[in-house]
């Protein structure tokens, strides 16, 4: 028998083999080259079309001696997800000839229809032109899987007038922004050296694993990616005993498929583990670059969902696919690190550094201040509508944990006071054996939407299904364009390090209303918000308006990270993309309820009233199943009538626009209403109803049945 080979070679032996590294073009390019991509990754400087041949036929070679035959710009449009053309790397050669080429043109540029794609207007169908364009920021790399390997150039999506018509551009654009208006914080500070910043971020991936034979009998999960009926199971989470808890083995053997597949792709997946509800897990990823990250998740998610069907698995991404046990989020850790590994999140040593963390933390609050509005928007999803704020996530009403003891801080600086608070820097158990701990600076608060947790903030509210790429160009850009605002007073100022202060204690004082270190998820929170004046935006369809409000519309141009039309188009893709998900959602319902749940109900009655039928011939009924037979037809009954409600709201035409939200939070508010009172009469039928008869598997089977 082969002995394997040990874990702590193995996974350093196969991590990142199948990525076009810098290593690898070390190795492959020709010297002045491989100096002109090092200046592309570490300094942002343009690539010439010269490097791009020499780059496009080392990797063409790597690819190919791996066993490639084809190319693909895969890239991220406006509907959430990926998308990927592929071509082969064949070209005519004469007469049942070919050869294997790759140009510098292929590489930098492909063409993709334009028109099939949500545009928002910004394209009309007769307009089908769109760009590709290559980021040499983000690897290429190869994936392999039954139909061969295929080389993946990452790219962004240009209309033909350049507009952005994905989610990389703009992503990438606040990241510029952030870096130059963090240059010059950092210039103001005596810091000469730094020359770039970025956004570092890790997302914590939760996910639902359940067996691909009951997703199959269930025609919401397959159309909806959640289970619009289902009563809850006998027993949920209330135990507790699913956290961090024992994973069964067919699970970790998923989990180690997955693991081997991300450190092929250059993925960090490290954590690992069960989250609170039964079928629940988490993946979570090293920190890297905001654009890495965003790229690294999407393959992740899509790693996790490819593998589990080869496992007759099927991975539910939803933010909440079960009624009443937790959903799923996406927890977008972030922080600002210069080029030089610096954490400007990290409060630092010295008085000086100190005082440049106590800066860009205010800067940060006033930002999500004034913001809050974008912020709330940066994890608007219709799936999210289903999660937030009901004692599972965070509330839609946004504010900012710093703990006490950071907040004693700011009171400290505002008050004027020199006695700064003091913390117990360790922890003892009381045990003579047991080592001391080091404690943090804050403790942790899992109710709040946006918390520090000692050298980054945890943005907790994003869905597990949605981009990455949203809530970082909402965080850069809010957070650039308040460290604009400072540099230009502190560029300004005699004495920055003075002024700094000053703009400290000024910005908390002003700010402060977003600092909550309580519960969250406590009504007297919610009409203490009312007072401080914080906005509650309860569906993301109330706050899409908001995009292309005066004040958002004047800092996205400020910044150069969105112009007018394209916030307006995103605006109007994401009102029209939440209404289309309420329609299919809607239309299953009423489907499922028509085909499956009432001729179930029918055949249970039917046996209810024979039974009583033979009962009464043979003078054994008792008036108690007289009882039970007219109060289980009451509830199909109510069913019936919710069912012509949810039909009729359906029927109601209004045009999914931007221009006419206001109709379509109506129409919303209707559809839901009459979805949630069929739901509630068909749960209470699947529990009086035989299981032999009930058309599809309940919670018990799909949630436990692994």
């Amino acid at each position: 028998m082969k002995q394997k080979s040990p874990i702590n070679t193995f996974v350093p032996k196969i991590f990142a083999t199948h990525v076009f590294t810098e290593d690898i073009m070390k190795q492959r390019l020709p010297e002045h080259i491989f100096l002109k991509v090092k200046n592309t990754l570490e300094k942002g400087h343009l690539l010439d079309q010269e490097s791009a041949e020499y780059i496009a036929k080392a990797m063409k070679e790597w690819a190919i001696e791996r066993g490639a035959t084809h190319f693909t710009h895969w890239f991220q449009p406006m509907n959430g997800i990926t998308a990927e053309k592929h071509e082969s790397f064949i070209e005519n050669a004469g007469p049942g000839h070919v050869i294997m080429e790759f140009s510098g043109k292929e590489l930098i540029q492909g063409e993709s229809d334009a028109s099939s794609f949500p545009s928002g207007g910004i394209r009309s169908t007769f307009e089908a032109r769109g760009y590709t364009v290559w980021d040499a920021t983000s690897p290429a790399f190869l994936r392999e899987d039954l139909t061969g390997v295929t080389l993946y150039i990452p790219t962004a999506f240009y209309s033909y007038n350049g507009e952005a018509l994905d989610k990389k551009t703009p992503l990438l654009r606040s990241m510029q922004a952030l870096s130059k208006q963090t240059l010059r914080i950092l210039r103001t500070f005596g810091d000469t050296e730094t020359e770039r910043v970025y956004a570092s971020v890790g997302a914590e991936q939760e996910y639902f694993l359940i067996d691909k034979h009951y997703y199959t009998m269930r025609t919401d999960l397959q159309f909806t990616g959640r289970t619009l009926f289902g009563a809850p199971p006998p027993k949920g989470q209330e135990m507790e005993d699913h956290y961090y808890g024992s994973i069964k083995e067919r699970i970790s053997d998923f989990m180690r498929q997955v693991d081997i597949e991300l450190w092929k792709l250059g993925i960090s997946a490290k954590t690992k583990h069960h989250e609170v509800a039964p079928g629940q897990y988490e993946l979570a990823l090293i920190h890297n670059n905001c654009n890495l990250s965003t790229d690294h998740n999407q393959l992740l998610m899509d790693t996790i969902t490819k593998i589990a069907e080869r496992n007759n698995l099927v991975c539910l991404l939803h933010a909440k696919p079960f009624q009443g046990v937790n959903g799923s989020g996406k927890h977008n850790n972030w922080s600002i690190i210069t080029d030089k590994g610096i954490n400007l999140l990290e409060p630092g040593k010295t008085s000086q550094e100190k005082l440049r963390f106590l800066l860009f933390l205010s800067a940060i609050l006033k930002a999500v201040d004034c913001h809050a509005d974008l912020l709330r928007f940066a994890a608007a999803t219709p799936d999210n509508d289903e999660r937030l704020g009901h004692h599972e996530a965070p509330p839609v009403i946004i504010s900012v944990f710093l703990g006490d003891f950071l907040t004693s801080v700011f009171d400290s600086l505002e008050n004027g006071s020199r006695v700064s608070p003091t913390l117990s820097k360790t922890l003892h158990g009381g045990v003579n054996t047991l080592p001391p701990v080091l404690k943090d600076n804050t403790d942790r608060n899992r109710t709040s939407p946006f918390a520090f947790t000692g050298n980054k903030f945890e943005f907790r509210m994003v869905s597990s299904q949605a981009s990455l790429a949203r809530p970082n160009i909402v965080l850069n850009t809010i957070v650039a364009d308040v460290l604009d605002e400072f540099a230009t007073l502190l560029e300004k100022a005699k004495d920055p390090l003075k002024k700094a202060h000053e703009l400290i204690r000024e910005t908390y004082k002003a700010h402060k209303r977003i600092v909550f270190n309580g519960n969250g998820y406590s009504d007297a929170w919610r009409e203490e918000a009312k007072q401080r004046g914080l906005p509650e935006f309860i569906s993301a369809l109330d706050v899409y308006p908001e995009l292309i409000t005066e004040k958002n519309i004047t800092l996205f141009a400020r910044q150069k990270v969105f112009n007018l039309a394209e916030l307006k188009a995103r605006a109007e893709i994401y009102v029209d993309m939440f209404m289309r998900h309420l329609f299919i959602e809607a239309n299953t319902m009423i489907r499922m309820t028509h085909t499956q749940l009432l001729p179930a109900v029918f055949e249970y009655q039917k046996n209810i009233l024979a039974l009583i039928k033979v009962q009464r011939e043979t003078d054994f009924l008792q008036q108690e199943e007289k009882i039970y037979a007219k109060n289980y037809q009451q509830h199909v009954l109510e069913l019936m009538k919710h069912l012509d409600s949810l039909e009729s709201a359906m029927a109601i035409n209004v045009p999914c626009t931007l221009e006419n939200v206001t109709t379509c939070q109506k129409n919303r508010d209707n559809i839901r209403r009459a979805m949630n009172h069929l739901r509630k009469e068909a749960d209470w039928l699947e529990c009086h109803t035989s299981k032999h008869i009930w058309p599809f598997p309940g919670y018990e089977e799909v949630l436990y049945k692994i």
